[in-house]
């Protein structure tokens, strides 16, 4: 399970092992393969992942900021950036 919300059409979620340094295997596997099956709640959606762009990856993080005051002091606990991935339906499954 993954803290996710939307955004327009897309699904914004970060790709994070915990706070650990590791990167989750399931950013690797999207990384490698962009196209993914994203169950959610009450639908099952086909998906197209990819990394944000430096500019919209500062507007989706000021907004994860909004839903946890302490982001970015739990993201210094990482030795790098955390990756703000854009999840954009394709079409149901």
């Amino acid at each position: 399970m993954i803290g996710f919300y939307e955004d327009g059409g897309d699904i914004v979620t970060m790709a994070m092992n915990g706070w650990g340094a590791a990167e989750p295997a399931w950013w690797l596997n999207l990384q490698a393969n962009p196209t993914a099956t994203l169950t959610l709640a009450n639908k099952t959606v086909q998906v197209t992942g990819r990394k944000a762009s430096a500019g919209e990856r500062d507007r989706l993080w000021d907004r994860w900021r909004q839903l946890d005051k302490e982001l970015d002091g739990w993201a210094e606990r990482r030795p790098h950036e955390t990756a703000v991935v854009v999840l954009t339906p394709s079409g149901p499954s």
